[in-house]
């Protein structure tokens, strides 16, 4: 099931990832902080992100989808997999 999170900004977003193209794995939600913004709006351990601010996220290397998350301005949208 597909499913778009905005989360408003700024960061910290509390949550971590897991994956990209260096590791063979898709990027995926990998923990989330129990009162953090990404809590708040939804968004789950093994959530896939499929796109990060509209940008394709399947062919990312880790660092990339890190650097594009925390280099969002004042919001963050994720399409997911679920």
């Amino acid at each position: 099931m597909s499913v778009t999170v905005t989360l408003a900004g700024p960061a910290p977003w509390g949550f971590r990832i897991s994956g990209g193209r260096d590791f063979g794995k898709p990027i995926a939600v990998s923990q989330v902080a129990e009162r953090g913004k990404a809590a708040a709006g939804g968004l789950r351990p093994g959530d896939v992100i499929v796109a990060i601010n509209g940008e394709e996220a399947a062919a990312m290397l880790h660092v990339e989808a890190q650097n594009k998350i925390k280099q969002s301005p004042g919001q963050l949208r994720l399409r997911l997999d679920r």
